[in-house]
């Protein structure tokens, strides 16, 4: 059952993490999951993703450190995607990362570093370049 929630969250699902992984994730669901692939879409995206408190930076730099915290780097590799996705720059992610290695440990550190190397690199974001633009 799709509505005004559903419709809006899906949109801003869509702008954070990409059209075609939602699609691909929703298009996935079958009979077993798509009751949860239409409640996240409702809720987490739909109501909480659209609250005008927070900017969609913020949100994504607080589910990095969330993410990592609970050690979920597949969902962190996701939304590390999508931070940059919302306007946030490497220095910015980088001391979110650091924030991280303080607060939730090194081995927790290293795999936040590892992981967000692997989205840039994945995606051919020069790091040097970005780093000398800042300077």
């Amino acid at each position: 059952m799709k509505d005004d929630l559903y419709d809006k969250g899906l949109k801003v699902r869509k702008n954070v993490l990409s059209s075609e992984y939602v699609d691909k994730s929703i298009k996935g669901a079958d009979s077993f999951n798509a009751e949860f692939q239409e409640f996240i879409t409702k809720y987490c995206w739909g109501e909480i993703w659209t609250k005008t408190n927070l900017t969609n930076k913020q949100r994504s730099m607080n589910n990095l450190c969330m993410l990592s915290a609970l050690n979920k780097w597949q969902e962190f590799s996701i939304h590390f995607r999508g931070a940059i996705k919302n306007g946030c720059s490497l220095s910015e992610l980088k001391d979110v990362l650091l924030q991280i290695t303080v607060y939730c440990g090194v081995p927790c550190g290293v795999e936040a570093f590892r992981n967000a190397r692997k989205v840039l690199e994945e995606d051919g974001i020069d790091i040097e370049k970005e780093f000398s633009q800042n300077d």
